[in-house]
């Protein structure tokens, strides 16, 4: 009665979308599975995408044909470039959005998608024979065939919800939990843990006092996520910014006999970078106040997320704290925050294509392999949803490396090291940083989605539009003399000294001092040359000023992503008795054996695998 499928995608939140979207968009028949039809897209907590490090992946998985980027865009009610103050390698694109529109707008781009079917239910087992998937079991007990699962369970695996000292089933407040998969997996031989998220309590802004807070603007002229022709905002919704203090403190400290983190009804690992409250001040006992960001859930609603007040202390305390914070006095509350805890299955136990390394064709993405965030869950989910469909068409994989992609450090870090706590990701997570920066990812990406059929003969053609017109400007530059005339007068205003006779103007643009756009409003010539480029002007301005202005930092790093990549191409067996190497330390073995390297790169980055361990493989691989 029932198709069988290709793929079938469990789950509909980030990593799902985006695991479904790319598995049907390459052609396979693609069934994806949610509880609600209502809830696909949901922003389960913060209105935002973005962030350091976050807004550089939500770039590259538009840059390889992902949808997030072109949704925030079109829900998008704020945008903000972080860290303009530091360097481009720092730089982080942000969006608050509008929570309803966001979630529409992934249904209504998941709809025109050809080869993507929906169904509403629970899935509670997986059929696997033979070590190899075949199917999946629902609530209702409905079998559905086919040659690929993803699973994307978020926070839904046996999860429990807690407010104080009460605590209740749940995937999300209101939303039931996901029971039997977890227990089938298990006895597949897969291991499980137990992690903890937050979210911070809803409030009615119209019973709230902004004339208390700082205001927070979006950026003058904003930028947007996709590559694509999304519209850039022309108006925008502040945030606010008010603090704790210690009236605040002392009211949520009474609630910490009750508090299910404190007394050890929690069992899981929480966020370590993005605590609660009652955890903030309870390590960091010597601030007297704690920033407070108000954030509006969207343009018309009157709701508002209380971003850095997330916890799980009883609702009564939540809200006498809540109304000691400056313009808060008044404050309504729509619902508390409280604490999720669920199952997780730790990501050593799956290649870098996010398949699992015992069972053929299942795939895992998303908070199920142990990360935190909408952009970690997304881009998983891309990059499984690709290699299931991928595996299906006999091609390669899709598998990027840590100097390619924030995504390639993300998924590297996982499957090489595991995780005990919820993954972040962060600038310093990545070792090429200078590199991957948001303004490069299509460079980086697009080519090679482009090759797998993820983007269009048009993407490919901005780019290479946007290459061309760069190495043109550069040459450009450099063959261009300016008279001291013309440019002095901006040096000396700038602090930099002037020049008493004709310069290139590639020199003028090294000058740290000094950026293109206020070279080019000195010497109009430039100006009539980038203007060729059309829409694709300021892309190709922004390119050539960083890559002038770091070209050695950004030799250097190429250099050694260069040398370390070497390493990536000597295979390891996958099955190999480590044990047999007695001259490998017994830390070595039994890591080696646990995580089962696919090369002697991955193998270098395991925590315990030493150096000495490596030059050990490399003899025995007759190296």
């Amino acid at each position: 009665m029932y198709p069988e499928y290709d793929v079938i995608v469990v789950g509909a939140g980030h990593a799902g979308n985006e695991a479904s979207a790319a598995s049907a968009r390459l052609g396979k028949r693609t069934l994806l599975i949610t509880m609600d039809m209502n809830k696909i897209g949901q922003m389960s907590c913060n209105p935002a995408m973005g962030g350091i490090a976050k807004g550089q992946i939500v770039r590259e998985i538009d840059a390889l044909g992902g949808y997030s980027g072109i949704v925030s865009d079109k829900s998008a009610i704020q945008f903000r470039m972080l860290n303009r103050s530091k360097g481009p390698a720092m730089w982080s694109p942000r969006a608050q959005n509008d929570r309803m529109l966001f979630a529409e707008e992934w249904r209504l781009a998941l709809e025109s998608i050809p080869h993507l079917d929906f169904w509403q239910d629970m899935v509670r087992e997986i059929i696997v024979e033979n070590n190899r998937v075949t199917g999946v079991v629902t609530g209702m007990g409905i079998t559905f065939k086919a040659k690929a699962v993803v699973l994307t369970n978020g926070t839904f695996l046996n999860g429990i919800i807690h407010i104080g000292e009460k605590q209740f089933g749940g995937g999300r407040i209101g939303e039931k939990r996901a029971e039997g998969l977890t227990e089938q997996l298990i006895s597949l031989g897969f291991r499980s843990g137990r992690l903890k998220t937050g979210t911070p309590p809803r409030i009615d802004g119209r019973s709230l006092d902004y004339s208390k807070m700082e205001e927070q603007l979006g950026d003058e002229n904003p930028e947007k996520f996709s590559y694509t022709d999304t519209k850039a905002l022309t108006k925008q919704r502040s945030c606010w910014i008010t603090y704790t203090n210690q009236d605040v403190h002392e009211i949520l400290q009474t609630g910490f006999e009750k508090s299910p983190m404190f007394t050890g009804r929690i069992q899981g690992a929480g966020p370590r970078y993005c605590p609660s409250i009652e955890d903030k001040i309870n390590r960091f006992a010597d601030k007297d106040r704690h920033q407070i960001f108000v954030e509006p859930e969207g343009w018309n609603t009157v709701e508002i997320y209380v971003n850095g007040f997330s916890t799980s202390l009883p609702d009564d305390v939540q809200y006498k704290a809540l109304r000691m914070i400056p313009g808060f006095e008044n404050a309504l509350m729509f619902r508390p925050g409280y604490a999720i805890e669920y199952d997780y299955f730790p990501p050593d136990q799956l290649k870098h294509t996010l398949e699992s390394k015992d069972v053929q064709n299942l795939f895992f993405a998303g908070q199920i392999n142990g990360t935190t965030g909408y952009e970690e869950a997304a881009c998983q989910g891309l990059i499984a949803g690709t290699n299931a469909a991928l595996n299906l068409l006999d091609k390669d994989p899709l598998v990027l490396r840590r100097d390619q992609a924030y995504i390639g450090v993300l998924i590297d870090d996982l499957i090489t090291k595991g995780t005990d706590e919820p993954y972040r990701m962060f600038t310093s997570r990545a070792e090429y940083r200078t590199l991957l920066r948001q303004d490069n990812a299509d460079e980086r990406l697009t080519p090679l989605a482009h090759a797998i059929g993820l983007a269009d003969d048009h993407r490919m053609h901005k780019i290479e539009t946007k290459l061309s017109g760069k190495n043109a400007l550069i040459k450009h530059l450099g063959q261009l003399s300016v008279e001291p005339e013309e440019i002095n007068s901006l040096l000396e205003a700038n602090g930099s000294s002037a020049t008493t006779q004709k310069v290139k103007a590639l020199t003028l643009v090294s000058r740290p001092q000094l950026s293109l756009d206020e070279i080019i409003k000195a010497v109009p010539s430039i100006k009539e040359f980038t203007s060729q480029y059309g829409e694709l002007e300021n892309e190709v301005i922004q390119q050539t000023e960083i890559q002038v202005k770091y070209e050695g930092y950004l030799s250097k790093e190429r250099e050694l992503a260069d040398k370390m990549s070497r390493l990536d191409h000597v295979p390891l067996p996958v099955n190999y008795d480590y044990s047999k190497l007695t001259s490998l330390s017994m830390e070595a073995r039994l890591k080696l054996a646990k995580i089962r390297p696919e090369t002697l790169g991955q193998a270098s980055r395991i925590s315990g695998v030493n150096p000495s361990d490596i030059s050990i493989l490399l003899v025995h691989l007759g190296r």
